[in-house]
């Protein structure tokens, strides 16, 4: 196993140097897959910084898996969903036609959607 390989897979920027070495690529080229300059492939890798949320998207499709845990209740399934599509509390709220403080007490697990919004949910992002 390489040196550079990390001893612990315990943040994204982990799972991204891992994958990049398992597969043989140079930075560069995992910036450019995911759309980034190198210099933050580097942060990332260093945990130096971490990806904003609209990079999430083309993360996870490098790394061909999620590796957050897999969510069980609504709230965890609504806040994987917004970071699977790469969109931030209030873009998420805009698309579901709420205020982002409904969507953010939904995420949070203080209170739950229902009727029409709970539909939309479900349509739009397919969380149920």
């Amino acid at each position: 196993m390489s040196p550079q390989y990390p001893k612990q897979i315990n943040t994204l920027g982990d799972h991204i140097r891992a994958r990049r070495l398992d597969r043989k690529l140079l930075q560069g080229q995992t910036a450019a897959q995911i759309g980034v300059h190198e210099q933050t492939i580097t942060n990332w890798e260093r945990n130096a910084s971490s990806p904003e949320i609209h990079y999430i998207p083309a993360i996870l499709e490098f790394l061909g898996y999620d590796p957050l845990p897999h969510p069980t209740s609504l709230s965890e399934r609504l806040a994987a969903a917004r970071r699977g599509h790469g969109l931030s509390q209030r873009k998420m709220a805009a698309k579901l036609g709420v205020d982002p403080a409904t969507l953010m007490g939904w995420e949070a697990g203080r209170h739950q959607p229902s009727g029409k919004s709970l539909e939309l949910i479900a349509r739009v992002f397919q969380v149920r």
